[in-house]
């Protein structure tokens, strides 16, 4: 069966990253984008972070350009604006598309586990969160208008 620990992903800094070694670990991860509406929500995933990361969870945050282009920097860029002006310490990955042939391996594979409204496999658009176990298995996806505060108690379950 597959888990997270079949991928490895890129790192902002461009190191291959693994996610073998998140195992045991309870992970957040999110398609994210700098100049969208749902841009705010950095501060809430960050909030989850601090508010878990001793109990072993974790945000992974993908940029994305693929919604309106509204991921349109750069690494350094974006993990700047990020940490400027929501102080965000999770780890941000290298900048994915999660749709179509070029979208990303991981994602691929979390949209089949849990699929969206009315069994859709696309992600509809940026913050789309995929909630995923100890085990490595996605729980849980949540839309863009799910803030990470209503996730809270989901993830405190697992932990």
């Amino acid at each position: 069966m597959t888990t997270i620990a079949d991928f490895t992903v890129t790192t902002n800094r461009g190191e291959s990253l693994d996610l073998s070694a998140k195992l045991g670990t309870v992970l957040l991860v999110v398609n994210t984008a700098s100049k969208c509406g749902f841009t705010p929500q950095y501060d809430g995933l960050e909030k989850l972070y601090q508010q878990f990361r001793d109990k072993g969870f974790e945000v992974l945050g993908f940029p994305c350009n693929q919604f309106g282009g509204q991921e349109p920097g750069k690494a350094d860029e974006i993990a700047e604006f990020c940490k400027v002006n929501f102080g965000v310490t999770f780890p941000l990955m290298a900048k994915v598309e999660v749709n179509g042939p070029e979208a990303s391996p991981l994602f691929d594979w979390m949209k089949k586990e849990a699929k969206g409204l009315m069994g859709s496999t696309s992600i509809k658009w940026n913050f789309t969160k995929f909630l995923v176990d100890r085990e490595g298995h996605v729980v849980k996806r949540y839309g863009p208008q799910d803030t990470p505060a209503a996730i809270a108690k989901d993830i405190a379950k697992l932990l």
